[in-house]
This record gives C-alpha cells, structure tokens and sequence, in this order.
C-alpha cells in the first residue's frame, strides 16, 4: 500500500498567517505541520508517499522533505495541483503513482495521538473496496458526518446542519484502485469543488465501505482555533505515538 498526502489549497481560513506560506508549513508544536501525516502513513508500515500540493509555496516541501530520507521513506514522490478543485481533484492526480494498487490518503492538516496500523492492517486483509475512519466530536456540522445503522454507513453528509450522528469522517482513507475510476465520474458540488464525501458515498453505493473508530484525540488544523488546539495537543500528549 502506497500513501498520498494531500497538502494543496490556499489556507485561506488561516489568514494572515498564509500569506507568505502554504499552510501545512505553519508549525504546530515543534515541526511544521506536515511532518505529521507523513509520520501517520509511516507509522502504518508505509514506505512510498506523494505528496500533492499547490500554490506558491510548492518549493518549499522540496527543500523541507527533501527525498525523505529522515522518515525512513523509500521513495517520496511530489506533483502538483493547479487551482482549487477539491480533495478528490487532487486525489486524481495520484494515480500513476498509485500504479492499480491500494492507498491510504491523509489530509495534510489532520494530526492525530495514536496510530493507524490496526485500521491499515485490517484494510490490507479486505482487500478492495474502501474504509474510513470515524472520530466522536462536540461539532460534527463542520465535517462529513456519517449516517450510522449497526455496523453499516448508510451515507455520509458533507457540513449538515442538523447531523445524523456525532461522528465526524476524518481526513484519513483507505481505497482500493477504483477510486480513480470514481473520481472521473464526479461533478463538482455547489462549491465548485470535486468532493471527497461523493468517492466515499459512491463506496457506500456498492456496499464496499467499512469503517473503524479512531483511538485518541484527533483534530484538524485549518483554522486559527484548531491551530491552536493542534499546538496544545501535541504540546501535552505529544502525537504519532506507537505505543498508544
């Protein structure tokens, strides 16, 4: 299994702290921010990444990540996303790199205490198909929420205003190699953009979405307050941890 790391957009919510710099290189505790998605994907057996990005800053990752050498990667791949289109617009662009095989995709601002090595592991033993990972939380109108029924997700709204459950999906995925072949027949939704939630509703679609909850605390970190959360979070517990 491969991992892709999505660190594209503008950060416009992050404002005026993007002005000079894409937002997954802002610090959190005492690495940049996207130190930490790409530590997720290692601490799950990952040796190959991309990492998608955009914007002015692109030089940036270069001279910040290098080859990947200092995270153990065998090989760190970069390409580059033009304009915002939207998660799965940038999820597209990974898929020569993908090469017909599995991915995990973490979202470059999501940071977690734990690990995802039981949830990478069972996902490597289904075998096709998708899985995302659910975490409980105070706000779940800012997130993808997913409707619950048993073990089952009957389908996943983006941002609801009156939420089916208190889970949000978080900005971590497991797809099998016909995502690609998902994200070809999207539309963009009223944002403008190419959705996320419609890969994994169309997963739902064919019964082949499975989910886990994640352990520990988990937060984004796209705007001023969950930047500071992040900070403070990693600031007591510290994050990635193996042990957990």
């Amino acid at each position: 299994m491969k991992g892709v790391v999505l660190a594209g957009g503008l950060g416009s919510r992050l404002l005026p702290l993007t002005k000079v710099t894409n937002k997954h290189l802002l610090p959190v505790y005492d690495k940049p921010m996207i130190y930490y998605p790409i530590r997720t994907l290692v601490n799950a057996g990952i040796t190959e990444v991309m990492l998608v990005t955009g914007g002015n800053s692109a030089g940036d990752f270069l001279k910040l990540l290098g080859n990947g050498r200092d995270f153990g990667l065998k090989h760190l791949s970069y390409t580059y996303q033009q304009g915002e289109g939207g998660i799965a617009d940038a999820l597209r662009l990974a898929e020569h790199f993908a090469d017909e095989g599995p991915i995990c995709v973490v979202l470059g601002d999501n940071l977690i205490q734990g690990n995802i090595a039981k949830a990478a592991e069972a996902f490597r033993a289904q075998k096709r198909g998708a899985k995302i990972l659910l975490k409980e939380v105070k706000d779940p109108q800012r997130f993808g929420v997913p409707h619950l029924e048993g073990d089952r997700v009957l389908s996943i709204e983006e941002k609801p205003a009156h939420p089916r459950s208190s889970y949000a999906v978080t900005g971590i995925y497991f797809y099998d190699a016909r995502v690609f072949e998902i994200t070809r027949t999207l539309k963009p939704s009223g944002r403008g953009e190419l959705e996320i939630t419609d890969v994994n509703n169309a997963y739902i679609a064919s019964g082949e979405l499975t989910w886990n909850v994640l352990d520990g605390w988990w937060t984004d970190a796209g705007t001023i307050e969950s930047l500071l959360a992040a900070n403070q979070l990693v600031a007591q517990t510290g994050a990635n941890r193996m042990e957990f």
